[in-house]
C-alpha cells in the first residue's frame, strides 16, 4: 500500500491486505497515529478512528486478535532493526578486536519471546522468505543469519524504493551466502595460495624492498577476479583499475597477469622487455626518468567470453586517491563513442571502473568526495563504480581514531546513496558471494556500490617498518593470527573438500613457478636511465593551420542559425549575431568568436571536441556562450551539433566545483581518447591550485615516468585588472618551475587570430608521437579588447607564432637600443600605451614572446640578428618579480644576449607573498609606473627605480 492511496471500504477487505511489508508500514502508521492523530493523513486517519488498529492473517488463516497489536509492531520492528543495524553484529572483523553488538538484536530489547513469534506468520517480517521457514521466530533467526554473517551491508541511506527492495530480497534469499561447488573451492584456495606464496617468495628473495604487501587482505584478488568476471559477462570490453601501493604487485601478477619474472626483474634492477609475452597480450610502456614498481600500472587484452577485453592498472603515483579521478576519465572515454557530429553517444555497458581506496585514504582524502560527487552528473557518469576499501584498519601507522570521525571509513558513501557491504577478509568464500551481489547491484541499476573488504596489515606501513613500536596490542594480534590461507585450507580439510595432500601439492606447483621465473630474470643490473625520444625532444613542428576563407564563412553562418521557434535572450542574441559582419570587418574577430571558429574547423577535420569546467557552456566571463537556452522553454541547442561539415562529436559540459577531480577526470579522458581535443577551463586561473597535484604529478611527468601521453588543454584566466590575488594570477610560476625535456606547451598569447592557430596546432598534433599537453594563459580583459581582436585574414593564412614583434615599432633597426620582452596581456597594455603617446619610439622595440615554454630561442635569435646596437633587453610582466615568468625568463635571455653585452633587465611589480593588489587604485597606479618605465628611454647604468630596487624587496 503506498501513501496517499485509498483505504478499502469495509474492515474485512483489509485483512485481506494487510500483511508482511504492508503490515509493518500500517502498523508505524498506527503507531503515530496514536501519538498525534495530525501526522497522519486524512484518509489514513478516518480509517482508523472507524476500524481501530489493523490485523492481518495468522499463518494459519486465523485472524489475529487487535490486542497482540504490540506485539505485532515490536516483532516488525526487530526485523528492522536486523536489517538496518545487523552490521553492528556481524562478524565482519577477523581479529576479533570488535565486539558484536549482538544485544540490539535480543528478543528481550523489544519485549517479545520465541512464543510471542512462533505465534506470528513468517511474512510479518520476512515477506518473500525461503519454503522452509514456517513461522516468524524462524524468519528473524533467518535474518539474523544473513544480515549478522562474515558479510554484512548497510543500505538504508539509499532512498530509491526499488534498489532498496531488491537489496533486501536479494540479501534475505541468501545471496550472502556463497555456494560452492568442491571445484570451485579448490580453485579459491589456490587463488589465496598464489596470492600469499607470491609475497612470501619476494619477501624471502627480495630482503628489505619495499613490496607493499597485500598480506592481511589477500581475498581482494579472488574477489576482483568474481568482478572482472561478472562485467565482462555483463558486456564489459573496458575494465579500468585504479588503486594505491598495497597490494598492486599482487593484483598486477594475478589478476593484469603480469609475468613474475617481470616482476622479479624490476626487484633485480634489470628490467628487460624480452620478458614481456610474445602474444603481445600485455601492454607495457615505459618512460625515460621511470618510477619505483609498485607506482606502474599496465594493460592487458584477452579473449573473454567470446569478447575481446581491454583491462587497464592505472599508473598512480604516491599520492594516493588522486588516480580515482582518472580512471573514472578512461571509463568515460570507453563508453563515448565520438565518431559522428552532434553530442557523443554514451554507452555504459561498454566499460566499466573499479577503484581500490585504503582505509585511511577514503574519508581523509577531499579527492574521493570529488570524485564520488562525479557518479550521477551528465557529462561524467560511468555507469556505476565498483569501489572497494582494501581496509587493513590502520592508516600508515595511524588508528582508526586518530584518522578519521566516522565508525566505518566507508561512511562517506553514505552521503551519495551508494549501498554498502562490509565483508571479513578472512571468510573468503563471503568475499566471493559480495563480490558477486555488489556486480549484479551495478548491472542492475547502473551505480555505484561500495564494497569494504575488512582484513589487516602483516607487516609494517612497509617491510622495512615495525609495527610493533607503534601498534604494540594490533600487531599482538596479528602474529598470533594465521593467514586466509591457511584458515582456508583447514576448513576444506575439516569439510572433507580437499586433503592436507591435495594443498601440499597446490603450494609446491606454485612455488616451482615462481622459482622457474627467477631462473629467466638475468642477474646483471641494467644502467639507469632510459632514451628520450627525438620526437619529444625536437618539439612541436611547425604546422600550417589557416583555413580557407569560404570555409569560415560556412561556419560562421551555419553557427548563427537556429532552429525555427528557438527564442534566444534579446541581449545575447544581439551579441552573437555581431559576428555576421565580424568577417568583414578589420580587427573584427574577438577572442570568444575565434575559438568557436577553431572548434568548427577542427570538428569538420574529423577531431572530437570535449570541453569542461565551471561555468564553460558560457564562459567564465560570458564571452563563449557554446550552448543555447530557450528563454520560453529552457530548452537547450548547440549550434556545433548542427554544423553540416562536422565529422565528429562535440561535448562541452558545466563541472561540478571542483579542480583536482575534474581535471584528472579530463586528463584521463584524453589519455584514453588520444585523437580528441579535451579542454579544461579553470573558472579563474588561480583557481587551478586546487588541482596542482593532478598537474605534478600526472600532466607534467606521466611521459617521462611512465610513457603515458596526453594531449590535454588547460585554460587558465591571467591577467591583472585590480581585481584582487585569486581572480589574477594563474600561477604561471608554476607551470614554468615544472617544464623540462619539453613536456609540454605553455603558452600567453595576446590575439585571437594566435589563439585560433595554437587550438588548430593543438588539435593537429593528437595522436601522434609529438603530442604534448598545453597550457594556456587565457585573458580576461583581452576577450574584448580591441587590440586583442583579429581580422579574418589572420586565421586563413599562416600559422601560431612562437614570437610577435609590435606593428609599428622596429622599423629602423640600426637606431634600436632597447628590445622589450613581454608576453600575454601587458603586451596589449604597452600597444595601447604607444599607440596613445605622440612620442618618437624608434630606438624602442617590443617582442610579445608567446610560447613562453618551449623558450624559442631560434626565433629570437633569427630575430636579434636584425638589431646590431641592442644594448638593452628588458622584461616587463605584470606578475611580482618571484611569480610570473621572470626568474624563468632572464637566464634565457641572457643566453640571447649579443655577444653578452646586452643589459637584461626587469621592469614589474616588487616581490610579494601575496600575486595582486586588491584594491583597484592601487593597482592602476602601479601599472601606470610599470608601462611607464617601460616606454621612459634611460641610460644603461641609470639605477633602477624604488619600485623595482632589490634593497626594497
Amino acid at each position: 500500500m503506498k501513501r496517499g492511496e485509498p483505504y478499502m471500504a469495509s474492515r474485512e477487505q483489509e485483512q485481506q491486505t494487510f500483511y508482511g511489508p504492508n503490515l509493518g508500514y500500517i502498523i508505524e502508521l498506527y503507531e503515530r497515529f496514536l501519538e498525534d492523530a495530525s501526522s497522519v493523513d486524512e484518509e489514513t486517519r478516518a480509517y482508523f478512528e472507524q476500524n481501530g488498529a489493523p490485523v492481518a492473517e495468522s499463518v494459519t488463516q486465523q485472524p489475529i486478535e487487535t490486542g497482540d497489536f504490540e506485539k505485532y509492531l515490536a516483532a516488525s520492528r526487530l526485523a528492522d532493526q536486523i536489517r538496518a543495524k545487523g552490521h553492528l553484529a556481524a562478524d565482519i572483523y577477523p581479529l576479533k578486536d570488535h565486539p558484536r553488538e549482538t544485544e540490539l538484536l535480543e528478543l528481550r530489547q523489544f519485549g517479545l519471546t520465541e512464543a510471542d513469534l512462533r505465534g506470528m506468520p513468517v511474512t510479518l517480517v520476512c515477506p518473500e522468505p525461503p519454503g522452509h521457514l514456517k513461522d516468524a521466530y524462524e524468519g528473524i533467526e533467518h535474518l539474523k543469519a544473513q544480515y549478522t554473517g562474515a558479510a554484512a551491508v548497510e543500505f538504508q541511506h539509499v532512498d530509491d524504493l526499488e534498489e532498496k527492495k531488491w537489496l533486501r530480497q536479494k540479501i534475505e534469499q541468501g545471496a550472502l551466502t556463497a555456494r560452492l561447488s568442491v571445484e570451485q573451492k579448490k580453485q579459491l584456495f589456490k587463488r589465496l595460495a598464489e596470492t600469499e606464496l607470491f609475497e612470501k617468495y619476494l619477501h624471502k628473495t627480495y630482503v628489505g624492498q619495499k613490496r607493499f604487501s597485500i598480506e592481511g587482505l589477500d581475498a581482494m584478488v579472488p574477489l576482483l577476479d568474481t568482478i572482472v568476471g561478472h562485467l565482462i559477462a555483463n558486456g564489459s570490453e573496458t575494465i579500468n583499475i585504479g588503486m594505491a601501493h598495497r597490494g598492486r604487485l599482487n593484483v598486477l601478477a594475478h589478476v593484469l597477469g603480469k609475468p613474475y619474472e617481470m616482476i622479479f626483474a624490476e626487484f633485480q634492477h634489470a628490467p628487460n622487455h624480452d620478458l614481456v609475452p610474445s602474444e603481445g597480450s600485455i601492454g607495457i610502456t615505459y618512460g625515460w626518468t621511470g618510477d619505483v614498481k609498485y607506482h606502474l600500472g599496465l594493460n592487458r587484452k584477452m579473449e573473454q567470453q567470446s569478447s575481446n577485453v581491454r583491462m587497464t592498472l592505472a599508473n598512480n603515483p604516491s599520492h594516493l586517491e588522486f588516480v580515482d579521478p582518472v580512471v573514472e576519465g578512461f571509463t568515460r572515454a570507453a563508453q563515448d563513442d565520438r565518431s559522428q557530429k552532434g553530442a557523443p553517444r554514451q554507452e555504459q555497458g561498454k566499460a566499466a571502473a573499479i577503484l581500490i581506496h585504503g582505509d585511511a585514504a577514503f574519508p581523509g582524502q577531499g579527492i574521493v568526495a570529488e570524485t564520488l560527487n562525479l557518479t550521477n552528473l551528465k557529462g561524467y557518469n560511468t555507469g556505476g563504480t565498483i569501489h572497494i576499501i582494501a581496509n587493513n584498519t590502520i592508516g600508515f601507522t595511524t588508528e582508526p581514531t586518530d584518522s578519521r570521525s566516522t565508525r566505518y571509513s566507508s561512511d562517506l558513501a553514505k552521503g551519495y546513496e551508494i549501498p554498502i557491504f562490509h565483508v571479513n577478509a578472512d571468510e573468503p568464500e563471503s568475499c566471493l558471494a559480495v563480490a558477486l551481489l555488489a556486480s549484479e547491484y551495478r548491472a542492475t541499476f547502473n551505480k555505484d556500490v561500495l564494497i569494504d573488504l575488512i582484513g589487516y596489515r602483516r607487516f609494517g606501513h612497509n617491510e622495512m617498518d615495525e609495527p610493533m613500536n607503534t601498534n604494540p596490542v594490533l600487531y599482538d594480534l596479528i602474529h598470533k593470527h594465521d593467514s586466509a590461507r591457511v584458515l582456508y585450507a583447514k576448513q576444506l580439510v575439516e569439510q572433507n573438500d580437499v586433503t592436507k595432500e591435495d594443498v601440499t601439492t597446490i603450494e609446491t606447483d606454485i612455488n616451482d613457478m615462481m622459482k622457474a621465473a627467477r631462473e629467466k630474470v638475468p642477474n646483471v643490473e641494467k644502467e639507469y636511465g632510459g632514451i628520450m625520444p627525438d620526437v619529444v625532444f625536437k618539439g612541436v613542428p611547425h604546422i600550417e593551420t589557416g583555413v580557407a576563407v569560404e570555409k569560415l564563412t560556412a561556419y560562421n553562418e551555419q553557427l548563427l542559425e537556429w532552429p525555427s521557434g528557438f527564442n534566444v535572450f534579446h541581449k545575447l542574441e544581439k551579441v552573437l549575431k555581431r559576428r555576421t559582419d565580424a568577417l568583414t570587418t578589420k580587427n573584427g574577430i574577438d577572442w570568444g568568436h575565434a575559438e568557436t571558429l577553431a572548434f568548427a574547423s577542427i570538428l569538420s577535420d574529423g577531431t572530437p571536441i570535449r570541453l569542461s569546467g565551471q561555468d564553460s557552456e558560457r564562459g567564465t566571463f560570458a564571452q563563449r556562450n557554446i550552448n543555447l537556452n530557450d528563454v520560453k522553454t529552457g530548452k537547450a541547442f548547440s549550434p556545433m551539433h548542427s554544423l553540416k561539415s562536422a565529422t565528429a562529436s562535440f561535448a562541452v559540459y558545466n563541472s561540478p566545483l571542483s579542480e583536482a577531480g575534474v581535471l584528472g577526470f579530463e586528463y584521463g579522458y584524453n589519455v584514453f581518447a588520444p585523437e580528441t581535443l579535451v579542454l579544461w577551463e579553470a573558472q579563474y586561473g588561480d583557481f587551478a591550485n586546487s588541482g596542482q597535484v593532478i598537474f605534478d604529478q600526472f600532466i607534467s611527468a606521466s611521459r617521462a615516468k611512465w610513457g603515458q601521453t596526453s594531449g590535454l588543454v588547460m585554460l587558465l584566466p591571467h591577467g591583472y585588472e585590480g581585481q584582487g590575488p585569486e581572480h589574477s594570477s594563474a600561477r604561471l610560476e608554476r607551470f614554468l618551475t615544472l617544464s623540462g625535456e619539453k613536456n609540454w606547451t605553455v603558452a600567453n598569447v595576446s590575439s585571437a587570430a594566435q589563439y585560433f592557430h595554437l587550438l588548430r596546432r593543438q588539435a593537429a598534433i593528437l595522436g601522434k608521437e609529438e603530442v604534448r599537453p598545453l597550457v594556456v594563459m587565457t585573458p580576461k580583459s583581452l576577450l574584448r579588447h580591441p587590440l586583442a581582436t583579429s581580422d579574418l585574414s589572420e586565421l586563413t593564412d599562416g600559422s601560431f607564432k612562437r614570437i610577435v614583434e609590435q606593428d609599428g615599432l622596429g622599423q629602423s633597426p640600426e637606431q634600436v637600443e632597447r628590445i622589450v620582452f613581454c608576453s600575454g596581456k601587458v603586451a596589449i597594455d604597452l600597444a595601447e600605451a604607444v599607440s596613445k603617446s605622440d612620442d618618437d619610439f624608434n630606438w624602442l622595440h617590443i617582442v610579445r614572446i608567446e610560447e613562453i615554454y618551449p623558450f624559442p630561442a631560434k626565433q629570437l635569435n633569427a630575430l636579434l640578428e636584425r638589431y646590431p646596437n641592442v644594448s638593452e633587453f628588458v622584461w616587463v610582466q605584470e606578475e611580482p618579480k618571484n611569480m610570473g615568468a621572470w626568474t624563468y625568463i632572464e637566464p634565457r635571455l641572457e643566453s640571447v644576449a649579443v655577444n653578452g653585452i646586452t643589459t637584461v633587465r626587469y621592469i614589474g611589480r616588487r616581490r610579494r607573498s601575496s600575486t595582486a593588489e586588491g584594491d583597484p587604485t592601487g593597482h592602476k597606479v602601479e601599472q601606470a609606473r610599470i608601462l611607464t618605465d617601460a616606454l621612459t628611454r634611460t641610460t644603461v647604468d641609470q639605477p633602477s627605480t624604488s619600485a623595482t630596487s632589490e634593497t626594497n624587496v
